[in-house]
């Protein structure tokens, strides 16, 4: 059979991101719809799928997407998505599947939640009735749907595989809730990448849901238990207590993962109730293979080997945040959008532009930011106590970005391989923030006189510069580094929080550009003069890391 054209909404996220390619490698055409297509600039498969801008919400854009189109993925679902999420998850389905219908889409594909049986739906949780009211969206419209119902998903990077993993990991004695306590069914990513992929060529008359899960049924405490053993550590001491309930619960997941409450709520809400397959029919069109559905202990062994090994594709926290500011940084310098507060310093550095890049390129997650450690942590902790997505999220990659990534309480909103770096918060602020870090080669400077790259020498710089020193020996190596922090306050309270947080930026700012330039030196001479090496970093004095190959 000759490839089919697909279209797959949820590209930027766990599920989409990972299906893009598996569709392109089994000879399909793929067109991905995304509200910003920049996210999917940086991925390997970019070059092999079309792009296009649009909502979901959106009539018009879904309905140009759909133009031309076989199949039609929909992974959009607002986990997460705050108050009106319902009514949202509504209008987008019911959207989607009267613009599939006009343009005449042979199926539509949907990835929803196992929801139990002989539970009413007004009893589920707000997040499980909403995907189960967007899969009867579906079925009820003039497409043929395919409707896929999965519980817990284990896969290097999926929300549910990493609460399970820091749960367990960072608990050898744990009070959990009595939801530990209800069965579930879990499944391996690749079993449902697979699912999905083979639903594409289901015959016309198959219209209808299919539950999808993998061989063992489980309780949340077996599955932590087993992940001791397959991670090879010390036996956990679970202990079940009944007043912790999916809020409190969802607290206690935000304070020791780095899934936020707003995410870890609904996924501790879904565990409430059993959730077991009651059939296995999707076989009878998309056959298992040798070895599959994947049991629970593979599928574990297969997510921690990835993690261990840096491959990790995509992850939960791929897709944009609920409520996150999404503007992008405003590029007029007379910007008419109101203040714009900046705290620009720039260093010459004794290393190369490769070496100074991998440094930048290699900040946050484990490597830290490289100033007052103490500082970062707490301003992640506040974060999380007022519901923001905390300090904790971590890297997808250790050594390497893509447009889209999140990075700790950031995301990366613009990438330039061995130039620039620009980040935009998504902590909870009363405004708009962005950091940016650049590497620039430049000359070496005549006595007194500033070199390439310094104000007054390429032009004016917009704002306050604060020049560190810390300027090499004439002739040496050397680079520009730039970094600038931009706020645009939202009203009043938005300009009291950076007066009050200005005072801060000489040790938290001043320290980062001082010890990046001091990690780009040191990792410079490591190796000769020369940084063309990816690697992990290791700490060196003063805040800062350094590279190691």
């Amino acid at each position: 059979m000759t490839g089919l054209n697909c279209l797959v909404t949820g590209a930027t996220g766990y599920i989409g991101g990972r299906l893009v390619p598996e569709l392109l490698d089994a000879g399909h055409r793929v067109r991905c719809l995304a509200r910003t297509p920049a996210k999917l600039r940086d991925h390997p498969w970019a070059g092999r799928a079309e792009v296009v801008a649009g909502d979901a919400t959106d009539a018009d854009s879904v309905a140009a997407a759909l133009d031309g189109i076989d199949v039609a993925y929909y992974l959009v679902h607002a986990l997460g998505g705050g108050s009106g999420f319902e009514d949202r998850d509504r209008d987008a389905a019911r959207i989607f599947a009267e613009r599939a219908a006009a343009a005449g889409v042979r199926r539509i594909v949907y990835l929803g939640g196992l929801t139990p049986a002989g539970i009413p739906v007004r009893e589920l949780s707000p997040h499980l009735r909403s995907r189960s009211e967007v899969g009867e969206i579906l079925l009820a419209g003039a497409v043929p749907a395919t409707v896929l119902r999965a519980a817990v998903i284990i896969g290097s990077g999926s929300a549910s595989f990493e609460m399970l993993r820091y749960l367990t990991e960072r608990l050898p004695v744990m009070v959990t809730p009595s939801w530990v306590g209800t069965r579930c069914q879990p499944i391996a990513v690749r079993d449902v990448l697979r699912y999905l992929v083979g639903s594409a060529t289901m015959p016309p008359e198959v219209d209808r849901a299919f539950d999808v899960g993998g061989p063992d049924v489980l309780t949340y405490e077996e599955m932590m238990r087993r992940y001791a053993v397959v991670a090879e550590l010390p036996r956990r001491l679970i202990l079940r207590v009944p007043m912790l309930t999916p809020r409190l619960s969802s607290h206690w997941i935000g304070l020791v993962t780095p899934v936020p409450r707003a995410l870890a709520r609904p996924l501790a809400e879904s565990l409430r109730h059993e959730v077991v397959c009651s059939e296995h029919d999707i076989a009878r069109y998309v056959p298992d293979p040798p070895g599959a559905p994947i049991g629970f202990d593979e599928a574990l062994a297969l997510a921690l080997r990835r993690v261990r090994e840096a491959k990790v594709d995509t992850r939960w926290s791929s897709a944009s945040v609920p409520g996150a500011p999404s503007d992008p940084l405003p590029t007029d310098p007379d910007w008419a959008g109101g203040s714009l507060y900046e705290d620009e310093r720039e260093r010459e550095v004794g290393a190369s532009p490769e070496a100074l890049w991998r440094v930048v390129e290699g900040i946050g997650g484990e490597n830290g930011w490289y100033s007052f450690p103490l500082a970062w942590s707490v301003r992640g902790w506040l974060d999380r106590l007022a519901g923001g997505v905390g300090i904790r999220r971590g890297r997808r990659d250790a050594a390497h970005l893509r447009v889209g990534d999140s990075l700790d309480f950031w995301r990366v909103e613009e990438l330039e391989p061995g130039r620039l770096l620009r980040l935009r918060a998504e902590m909870r602020l009363p405004g708009l923030a962005w950091l940016e870090m650049y590497a620039d080669p430049c000359e070496a400077a005549s006595d007194g006189e500033p070199g390439p790259g310094r104000a007054g020498a390429t032009g004016p710089v917009t704002g306050p510069v604060i020049a560190d020193g810390g300027t090499p020996g004439a002739g040496a190596v050397r680079t520009r580094y730039r970094q600038r922090a931009l706020f645009h306050p939202h009203g009043l309270l938005g300009h009291l929080y950076w007066w009050s947080v200005s005072p801060f930026h000489a040790v938290v700012f001043g320290g980062m550009a001082r010890n990046i330039a001091r990690a780009a030196e040191r990792l410079d001479g490591a190796e000769g003069g020369g940084a063309s090496k990816g690697g992990p970093v290791t700490e060196v004095p003063d805040g800062g890391r350094h590279p190691r190959s």
